[in-house]
């Protein structure tokens, strides 16, 4: 209803909007370059970020990045994973045949990684979603998976991507042998109040229709409630452009978005 009203050909503030027209901060530049280079080396990368905080827009980013001619994606998010799903996954995104055994799987997916290397010419980089929610034994096992060819060369690039949680979780004893084994590490921060603001406003020019909507004061209301982060950002915008588009008024101020945030949100 809103994108009539202010004369938008797209909606702004959804998950379906295209990498290319998505706002990129400089931390989420720098991810993006650092996991260019995890896929182009084969390295073991982790990526945490607080909740809504770009995690998703920077794998749809890279995926976009990288050469389908080159390089073969895969994606796993599944909070119950375990080593043999973590296997048999894979195994089905390449359109190789399940294994119900652990090592059958295992043997069975580094022969299709090596085929797809030597034969074919790509590299795989395999993201894990989610991977704060990992057990333990998952994750040795892909720490296993990585030893491959007496240690000499990783298999595959792999990237996990996770809340904060997962760097205090790999930070325990228990897990050194698994931190070790990291190559690289991204940690993205929050927007901060003019990033808030660029975020807003690189939106609005995706949707190509009105860009002076809020005033400054009404930016500050969004950055105080959703404290930088991408995904409130964008439920309070929508929320206050729906208010907006109702009450017939072309511009948002402070207080309407305040009203939206005590009456509409939690």
């Amino acid at each position: 209803m809103y994108e009539k009203f202010f004369d938008m050909l797209h909606t702004p503030f959804t998950n379906s909007i295209p990498t290319s027209s998505l706002y990129l901060s400089d931390s989420v530049r720098e991810g993006l370059g650092r996991l260019c280079y995890t896929a182009e080396n084969q390295l073991f990368a982790v990526v945490t970020a607080t909740v809504g905080c770009g995690k998703t827009t920077l794998i749809r980013r890279l995926k976009d990045s990288l050469d389908p001619e080159k390089y073969v994606v895969l994606y796993l998010s599944d909070s119950q994973l375990t080593p043999r799903w973590f296997y048999n996954g894979l195994l089905q995104q390449l359109g190789a045949e399940p294994k119900f055994y652990r090592g059958d799987a295992k043997l069975s997916l580094h022969q299709q990684l090596e085929y797809i290397r030597q034969a074919k010419h790509r590299n795989v980089i395999t993201i894990v979603d989610e991977a704060h929610l990992l057990k333990r034994e998952t994750l040795e096992e892909i720490r296993f998976m990585l030893n491959y060819q007496m240690d000499s060369m990783n298999p595959m690039a792999l990237v996990l991507v996770g809340q904060n949680e997962l760097w205090d979780k790999l930070n325990l004893q228990s897990y050194a042998a698994v931190r070790q084994r990291i190559d690289l590490k991204c940690e993205l921060p929050a927007f901060d109040r003019a990033q808030t603001e660029a975020y807003i406003q690189a939106h609005l020019a995706y949707a190509k229709g009105a860009i002076d909507i809020f005033t400054d004061k009404a930016m500050d209301e969004i950055y105080t409630y959703s404290t930088g982060a991408a995904r409130a950002i964008n439920k309070v915008c929508m929320h206050a452009l729906l208010s907006a588009a109702q009450h017939n008024k072309k511009l948002i101020d402070d207080h309407m978005v305040h009203l939206v945030i005590e009456s509409e949100l939690p």
